[in-house]
């Protein structure tokens, strides 16, 4: 039986996808995002070690709370880089009808082998992908995160050519990523996309700081405040937000 390295569980999330749904959050990253509110999820191969029949049980429990609508979610840290586990699991999942989604940045995406088997394997069991594309410039994506953004928008695009639901997420950060130009290019990208079914703009916090200081890492963005209201508006509306349908996941069959 395949494990993971798992960093943590939650039973009721609620903003991990459609629906209530039981969210694994797997352990390990290989990006650096200077906004991460869990730089403890970046060591790989750490952490405790579960089963795909260890984490069915726990999930199993908390089914009659999920109605239509919910599921289960992987998230991270970055859930594809134990795509052993993610293909075993959501398998699993798949055969007894519940609703599958990947919660990924796609940094670990790539077209050669063998990831790429498994990956469109993977996506044969997932119902959705929430995409975290944290700025459409690649430079300014290695300032942000410390690698290139463009095995992530391959990744868009792939999921574009299966037709494999997709919302898409974008960070707001000031002074990083709430420029209008670099808004509306990553409109103009994901406009050229048809899968996607949603767009979310997530306000900056800090909230994660304190973890930073615990393990003795600067934190560069102790002078960057939480966007306003009207910034975070303003991005909506070049992103044209409204303008993609609300997704509503399939009953399982």
């Amino acid at each position: 039986m395949t494990t993971a390295y798992v960093h943590s569980f939650e039973s009721f999330g609620s903003v991990d996808g459609p629906g209530v749904r039981f969210v694994v959050f797997l352990q390990g990253c290989k990006m650096r995002c200077l906004y991460c509110h869990n730089p403890d999820t970046w060591k790989q191969n750490v952490g405790d070690v579960f089963s795909v029949d260890d984490i069915m049980r726990r999930a199993l429990r908390y089914k009659p709370y999920w109605g239509e609508d919910g599921g289960v979610t992987c998230s991270g840290g970055e859930p594809l880089l134990q795509m052993d586990f993610m293909v075993e699991f959501f398998r699993e999942l798949k055969s007894q009808g519940i609703n599958t989604c990947i919660d990924t940045a796609g940094g670990p995406f790539t077209r050669e082998e063998p990831f790429f088997s498994q990956f469109k394997e993977l996506m044969q069991y997932t119902d959705l992908v929430m995409l975290d594309i944290k700025h459409i410039d690649d430079a300014k994506h290695k300032e942000l995160t410390h690698v290139s953004n463009a095995n992530i928008l391959d990744c868009a695009r792939f999921l574009d050519e299966i037709g494999k639901d997709v919302w898409i997420r974008h960070v707001l950060v000031p002074g990083y990523t709430d420029d209008d130009e670099s808004l509306t290019k990553l409109h103009e990208f994901i406009a050229s996309l048809s899968n996607v079914k949603r767009v979310e703009v997530l306000p900056y916090h800090s909230f994660g700081a304190f973890k930073w200081e615990e393990m003795g890492i600067p934190y560069k963005l102790k002078e960057t405040n939480t966007p306003t209201q009207e910034s975070e508006e303003h991005a909506k509306q070049l992103l044209h937000v409204q303008s993609f349908t609300e997704y509503k996941a399939a009953s399982a069959k």
